[in-house]
């Protein structure tokens, strides 16, 4: 027994201080990157977008997702996985808007159906969204 208990502690202090450590850092740190956030998209398929319209998502940590295509309000669930992300069937308003506006929104909806994974730069605060091709189909930057 008296064996046992005096490696104990070498054995606690192993466990212990990466614990610890791990515990120190913030919690952001700890965890993998995530999508969750507030994003305004910047460009739509490399066709960019009209100014001063704004094609927004917000993706909460579930998954959830709300926003807007630029005229109608939309809303939905994504599942993340890594940095794999599947947009499942969106839902949104009925709303009509001029044909530029609504083919905006179209061309939004699309891209984020095609979206399987994704890309976070912090230092630019940009969400990229890629197909299964690993291509750019939006660029988003955080609200």
């Amino acid at each position: 027994m008296r064996h046992l208990s005096r490696r104990t502690p070498g054995r606690l202090a192993g466990i212990l201080v990466p614990t610890l450590m791990l515990a120190a850092l913030p919690a952001r740190a700890q965890q993998a990157a995530s999508p969750a956030g507030r994003w305004l998209a910047e460009d739509i398929q490399g066709g960019g977008v009209i100014d001063r319209l704004q094609s927004t998502l917000e993706i909460a940590a579930d998954g959830r997702t709300s926003g807007s295509g630029g005229c109608n309000r939309i809303g939905g669930k994504a599942v993340i996985n890594g940095n794999n992300i599947a947009f499942g069937a969106m839902f949104g308003t009925k709303m009509a808007c001029s044909p530029a506006i609504m083919a905006q929104e179209d061309k939004f909806l699309k891209a984020l159906g095609q979206t399987r994974s994704f890309r976070l730069d912090p230092r630019e605060r940009k969400l990229y969204l890629m197909d299964a091709a690993g291509t750019v189909v939006v660029r988003l930057v955080a609200m």
